[in-house]
């Protein structure tokens, strides 16, 4: 029975990092930023990864420096590719939804630091990945991304 209850609680780190994400969306991105690394600081680098990916991916958006925050979203793929290749245990098809906005994040970063070869590069990667996404609205909107930074890029998609 305990171990069942552990099963169905909640994950508290994902729901620190929730609680932080709406602080940012809030409109308070200097105490988002803050209170994230906090929590970078607690997980660590070699912490669970799906906590690392999600922290890393969210952390990235809180960045004033597009090169912060390219190294961010660099952390978040990384943790992500440990789940999807089993480094990390678990469900690897688990993350495969995770991929098309990782990459997509990168390619954006890779835009903002002038990098267009790497942007096409990790927009081409979105673009492959997304057929994993569900026709939902995450998924749709995801897609719409993806078509607006080809655009942006010169790329017919």
């Amino acid at each position: 029975m305990v171990e069942r209850q552990e099963q169905a609680a909640p994950d508290a780190v994902l729901t620190r990092i929730g609680q932080v994400v709406m602080l940012h969306h809030g409109g308070d991105r200097e105490e988002a930023r803050s209170r994230f690394l906090d929590l970078w600081a607690e997980i660590g680098e070699e912490g669970d990864p799906l906590h690392r990916c999600t922290l890393a991916h969210y952390l990235a958006d809180t960045q004033d420096d597009p090169a912060d925050e390219l190294a961010w979203d660099l952390r978040a793929l990384s943790a992500a590719e440990e789940l999807a290749d089993g480094r990390a245990g678990g469900d690897p098809a688990s993350v495969r939804g995770f991929f098309p906005s990782l990459h997509l994040n990168l390619a954006a970063d890779y835009v903002k630091l002038g990098r267009a070869e790497a942007a096409r590069s990790h927009l081409r990667r979105a673009r492959t990945a997304a057929g994993s996404l569900a026709d939902d609205g995450y998924g749709a909107g995801v897609r719409s991304a993806i078509s607006r930074l080809a655009v942006r890029l010169g790329e017919d998609g």
